[in-house]
């Protein structure tokens, strides 16, 4: 099945679902930019889902590729169902391993031996940030975002309970996100760890990776950086700009499925130094041993604990092939247009709604995604998924729509566009 299947199918609905109001000239630009799109082919090789008329949620959770249910079956019907245990001996022992050394020369700029894939997200954060906080006795101050992501802030509120620290908390522009001033203003030679999201889970603001963390640095403390809305649409050079560690997810724009595990990175040099808190088999030194006392592991796997799960393992390393096929770059330019064509369509469909602009305008200051926000999106939002459109409702008032590059055309982001103007002026009637 080619690109141009999927092509017609997204302008299809889109006609479907426009009227006499519709602006001809959005969604001219729209199949203009879908001609022109140089990963246009790449639409077709995720499944259909019957019903949906445009799925704007892709940085909450990636669709399955078309091949996934194949090659789910044949992981359980070879390497567990024929292989059996021997498949651990043969591939799984290492996979964690070499699955987050794909995932940080592809999307990361990290060097082999220092991404592993294991855990939640949950889990990960706070091994990496209890193993910060404690590096220093003689600093006793943690530094994040008020308005971060829950477990972000739990993490921290939890591990300074534990470790009697204090937390610090930076209070940004709700758009803008965090600059670099909001770090320098709350840190001292106390300060720990700084804890941040590179990309803001509500607005899409995209912080200043490289300039935050040199701030860090020269006050002495180490820098963690949450990858959840980033990694695989935003591309990163941690190794270059001395990022300490970082988590993220798999299951957004690496479409490992739902519960997929996360991945963590550790620079080199901590490697050994810092100790992560949670310290099962997997994370020994000789994992076989059995000995009666824990030794960790001086590389990568010290950041692991328990067995790691493999089945959630297989379906992100087909999305892994399509963004090496694509470029990490190719990714983000595609993200760049999906989201200033949002805008666009915002301006001249749901600004004269009242609706307001959530994110920066400047699509080198965001991420891939647009947030929208009106005091009637959650109703609104409850009936776009009645509908078969699918963005994601954020507390109060806030749309997100999440526009995953490989997975999204612009024919069907103003498809979503246009459901939620009609949407909202069905419901003020």
């Amino acid at each position: 099945m080619t690109d141009t299947t999927d092509s017609a199918r997204t302008e299809t609905r889109t006609e479907t679902r426009t009227d006499t109001r519709i602006d001809a000239a959005l969604l001219d630009t729209a199949r203009a930019l879908d001609a022109a799109d140089p990963l246009r082919a790449h639409l077709d090789a995720f499944a259909d889902a019957p019903g949906v008329g445009a799925y704007l949620d892709g940085n909450s959770l990636g669709r399955p590729l078309r091949d996934t249910p194949e090659k789910l079956a044949a992981f359980v019907r070879d390497d567990w169902g024929t292989r059996l245990i021997r498949s651990w001996d043969e591939q799984w022992m290492t996979l964690p391993m070499e699955l987050g050394d794909r995932i940080g020369a592809l999307t990361l700029g990290a060097a082999a031996g220092q991404t592993v894939v294991a855990d939640s997200t949950s889990v990960l954060i706070y091994k990496l940030m209890r193993a910060a906080a404690t590096a220093d006795p003689t600093r006793t101050e943690l530094v994040i975002e008020a308005g971060n992501f829950p477990t972000d802030r739990f993490m921290a509120t939890g591990v300074a309970a534990e470790t009697g620290m204090t937390v610090r908390w930076i209070e940004p522009d709700p758009v803008l996100g965090v600059q670099i001033a909001d770090v320098v203003a709350v840190m001292s030679d106390k300060t720990a760890l700084v804890s941040l999201s590179h990309v803001d889970y509500r607005s899409g603001a995209l912080a200043d990776m490289p300039a935050i963390t040199d701030a860090v640095h020269e006050v002495g403390a180490l820098m963690m950086w949450d990858l959840c809305h980033s990694a695989g649409v935003i591309p990163m050079q941690l190794d270059a700009w001395g990022v300490d560690m970082a988590v993220g997810c798999t299951y957004k724009y690496l479409n490992g499925g739902p519960g997929s595990p996360a991945f963590a990175y550790l620079r080199h040099e901590h490697q050994g130094v810092l100790r992560q808190p949670i310290q099962g088999w997997w994370s020994a030194a000789d994992i076989f041993a059995m000995g009666p006392e824990y030794v960790p592991a001086s590389d990568i796997r010290q950041l692991l604990s328990g067995t790691p799960p493999v089945t959630s393992m297989v379906a992100m390393q087909g999305m892994l092939d399509l963004i090496e096929q694509a470029s990490i770059d190719g990714v983000r330019e595609k993200a760049k247009s999906l989201t200033d064509f949002a805008v666009r369509a915002y301006d001249e469909l749901l600004a004269p709604l009242d609706v307001r602009l959530l994110s920066p305008r400047d699509a080198d200051l965001r991420g891939g995604h647009v947030t929208i926000g009106h005091p009637d999106f959650r109703a609104v939002t409850q009936r776009l998924w009645a509908d078969g459109i699918i963005p994601d409702f954020r507390f109060p008032d806030g749309i997100r729509l999440g526009l995953s590059p490989l997975s999204t055309s612009h024919a069907e982001t103003l498809t979503g566009v246009l459901a939620v103007r009609d949407a909202l002026e069905s419901h003020d009637r």
